[in-house]
């Protein structure tokens, strides 16, 4: 499994960051990650889509969009 990333999004408490992860099979997958925290409380979640891509630059180019969507989407508020 190679992942790539050549951006991240800091976005508040959150740094999201897009990747490419080439599959056995030799296809592309969007990856996106996406980190809380500092020091020892950081938490950190990998979002991998479904669909397949042929090229790396396809699979990057998704990635980078939903994290550039993440990083737009209003935070729900906690109480």
């Amino acid at each position: 499994m190679i992942l790539t990333s050549r951006i991240s999004l800091p976005t508040g408490t959150l740094q999201v960051s897009p990747s490419t992860r080439q599959t056995d099979a030799g296809n592309y997958q969007a990856c996106v990650a996406i980190q809380s925290g500092q020091g020892t409380g950081t938490h950190c979640r990998l979002v991998r889509f479904d669909r397949l891509f042929a090229s790396r630059e396809a699979a990057n180019l998704v990635a980078t969009t939903q994290s550039w969507l993440h990083s737009l989407a209003p935070r729900a508020q906690l109480a």
